[in-house]
């Protein structure tokens, strides 16, 4: 089992910035892979960056977020972080802090990022 834990959300005038955080517990051993979903009203979760871990760690981003946003983990590997820039209003969802062991797939539960004037 793992638990995950965010924080770091907030309303933040366009072209400011937030930190995501992303505390795992729990089997952390286990987690092949941690990521940061987002939701807005009425669209579906989508996948905004992720890593793997492993030999190499292995870092996506959504091509809406690239160049803005940064995911890093820490050397501890329970703590992930979602770095946001330049942050516009359709940045404007949940953040769900995501992580994978095996086929299971283990989600936080969400934290307000609005992006507003």
């Amino acid at each position: 089992q793992v638990q995950l834990v965010e924080s770091g959300g907030g309303l933040v005038q366009p072209g400011g910035s937030l930190r995501l955080s992303c505390v795992a517990s729990g089997s952390i051993f286990s987690i092949n892979t941690m990521g940061w979903y987002r939701q807005a009203p009425g669209k579906q979760r989508d996948l905004v960056a992720g890593l793997a871990t492993g030999g190499t760690t292995i870092k996506y981003y959504a091509d809406s977020v690239k160049g803005r946003f940064t995911i890093s983990r820490d050397n501890a590997g329970n703590t992930v972080y979602l770095h946001m820039n330049n942050l516009k209003p359709e940045d404007t969802a949940v953040y769900y802090c995501s992580a994978t062991s095996g086929a299971v797939r283990y989600w936080g539960q969400g934290t307000q990022v609005t992006v507003s004037s």
